[in-house]
């Protein structure tokens, strides 16, 4: 999870292949390599879109939801949807328990564009992301891109082929983001984010919530030196002490320090570590309620691993307890027992900025000052929304834009999708 010299990016590996001559043109789909060793349709097709890996559904999770409650619930979003400015103005309670219980498939992208504020950036910035998608981008920036984005799910059919329309959809949007902050350029752990939201939403809208993501909930964390990630690194250790006293001390004690196992967690929104199931509930909740979610599905894994003195009979050592972080135990990250553990905990955003203040106290006695100044870090979508009220649009001149848009139902099928444009 080391910076590089080349960039800010996690440990790079290997890899130079390019998506394109140019990073824009080519033959695309028509390559059938797909990493992991098998050719779509060979494999079968989990509801997710994974052909196979370790986050592929297994069919062990919270159970399937009948269709009526499901359909019940997608006509209680389409209400809210419809009516965004006026619920999270006046109803936000409800709209953070449904985002609790989980968003309907069919409606998870347009949700996620809306907590995050997304929308409203895009409206407020129109044609904005077709001039940035229209430049060439760095070419330092271009190259280390086009490197990564093969190693981004490729289990996922979205992203399987090379030179594939996810693929292209993602160098899309890591390019353009790099356009958009030269100064912060692109970071490994920024695609896994893009490609999560690439499965739910347009290039288009994929960007401004990544975007907003960036900016609003986890500022700092792509920036040089991994200052932010430090920082979140020693709040979330030092809330492990009133969460979880037993493994506190293990860690203390062997010295392991927090930037060794949260890195990748807090850096991906737990997006390579979960299985999807648990993916896609604790983005539901960490974009509706910010990154207390994130500290606090970090603080549920740490208890659940390290929180008993019979668990750490056989783990004595740094190396040891590592490798139990590596490989969390299942049934700690199915479903319905993380959600309901991570709704249960007791973690507020009081008590993080609480603790942010004492640990920057703490990093400016040792270290100096901040060498990345990142604007004040937002709590989730109602924080956003009151920092940027939006413009008093008719809600409705975008639903037509994700109407009948499930990730679900076009993946399925193997469509290149319709939304695609150059």
């Amino acid at each position: 999870m080391a910076k590089t010299e080349q960039g800010n990016g996690l440990d790079m590996r290997g890899g130079t292949e390019k998506l394109t001559e140019n990073g824009k043109g080519g033959s695309y789909g028509s390559d059938p390599e797909v990493n992991g060793g098998a050719v779509p349709g060979e494999r079968q097709v989990d509801k997710y879109g994974f052909t196979g890996g370790a986050q592929q559904y297994s069919g062990d999770s919270a159970g399937q939801i009948p269709i009526e409650v499901l359909r019940q619930r997608e006509a209680k979003w389409l209400e809210m949807l419809n009516s965004w400015d006026k619920w999270m103005a006046k109803k936000h309670k409800k709209v953070k328990e449904r985002c609790q219980k989980g968003i309907p498939p069919s409606l998870r992208g347009r949700a996620w564009l809306y907590l995050t504020g997304g929308k409203v950036r895009r409206e407020q910035n129109q044609g904005k992301f077709q001039e940035l998608d229209s430049q060439p981008g760095d070419p330092k920036w271009v190259d280390i891109i086009e490197r990564d984005l093969h190693r981004q799910f490729p289990f996922h059919e979205m992203f399987a082929a090379r030179g594939g329309h996810g693929q292209q959809d993602l160098f899309r949007v890591l390019k353009a983001y790099t356009l958009h902050r030269p100064e912060e350029g692109y970071c490994q752990a920024q695609a896994p984010i893009a490609a999560v939201l690439l499965m739910h939403m347009p290039a288009e809208d994929a960007f401004w919530t990544l975007v907003q993501i960036c900016e609003k909930y986890l500022p700092g964390y792509y920036s040089t030196g991994l200052e932010a990630i430090q920082l979140d690194g020693e709040i979330l250790y030092a809330l492990l002490r009133r969460v979880s006293p037993v493994a506190h001390r293990h860690l203390k004690k062997h010295k392991l320090e927090p930037i060794l196992y949260m890195t990748e967690w807090f850096m991906c929104a737990f997006s390579r570590t979960l299985p999807w199931a648990s993916v896609l509930r604790v983005w539901d909740m960490f974009l509706c309620e910010g990154v207390k979610i994130l500290f606090r599905v970090g603080l549920v894994l740490l208890k659940c691993m390290l929180g008993s003195q019979e668990k750490l009979k056989t783990r004595q050592g740094l190396y040891e307890t590592m490798e139990l972080l590596r490989a969390i135990e299942p049934q700690y990250m199915q479903e319905s027992f993380l959600v309901h553990e991570v709704i249960e905990l007791q973690v507020s955003e009081k008590d993080i900025e609480k603790e942010h203040h004492a640990q920057l106290r703490r990093w400016k006695e040792t270290h100096g000052d901040l060498h990345c100044k990142s604007p004040p870090r937002m709590h989730g979508a109602k924080a956003i929304m009151a920092a940027e009220p939006p413009s008093r649009q008719d809600p409705e001149t975008d639903a037509h834009h994700h109407r009948g848009f499930s990730p679900g139902a076009q993946n399925r099928r193997g469509e290149s999708r319709g939304h695609k444009g150059k």
